[in-house]
């Protein structure tokens, strides 16, 4: 079964209706919020961190935040899913930073711990949407491109993705910015 467009804008502005409620302190609403996104945020966290615990550590103190911080959300800037992946990139991302122990291997040489279904990302981003943005993703620069993917898919920091590439901080983070500044003209056009 194909999800529709009009689908998938219900489901943002539920979404959206059930963090702006959590905002608001309504715990049944943050239980709602929990229950829908808690796949996608885990998913994101085990990425970066690497570590099925550390996740969930991670995760704990995602929904923290998100408790703490759901009445600052502004739905005119980030669509709730954005806002809520942020939130849980940013704080894997510093749990990462934390470790005083690096992996001796890196995060692909790990054992597949997920299950056959398809991944909360996949899940989310389904039909014409998903198709909407690979099209806009295709439209970028194959830096700004492969910046992106590489820092949000795979949750590298834009200081490694400059190491990576062997150009300063401030040049990767203005790729990065130019390419999302398109890539959401792009999809506010389609």
């Amino acid at each position: 079964m194909t999800t529709t467009l009009s689908d998938a804008d219900n489901a943002r502005a539920r979404l959206a209706e059930i963090l702006i409620r959590t905002g608001s302190e309504d715990r049944a609403a943050f239980r709602d919020l929990y229950t829908l996104t808690s796949a996608k945020l885990f998913g994101i966290c085990l990425r970066i961190c690497g570590e099925r615990q550390a996740a969930e550590d991670v995760l704990h103190d995602v929904y923290i935040t998100i408790w703490k911080r759901a009445g600052a959300w502004e739905p005119g800037r980030a669509s709730p899913i954005t806002w809520l992946a942020t939130i849980a990139r940013n704080r894997a991302i510093d749990w990462r930073r934390a470790q005083t122990v690096r992996r001796a291997s890196p995060i692909e040489d790990a054992p597949d711990i997920a299950d056959d279904a398809p991944d909360a990302e996949s899940a989310m981003l389904t039909g014409e949407t998903a198709h909407r943005l690979h099209h806009c993703l295709d439209e970028l620069e194959v830096r700004q491109r492969s910046a992106i993917r590489t820092a949000f898919f795979d949750g590298v920091t834009y200081a490694e993705l400059a190491e990576r590439s062997s150009v300063p901080l401030g040049t990767m983070k203005s790729w990065v910015r130019r390419g999302l500044g398109r890539l959401k003209d792009c999809l506010d056009a389609g």
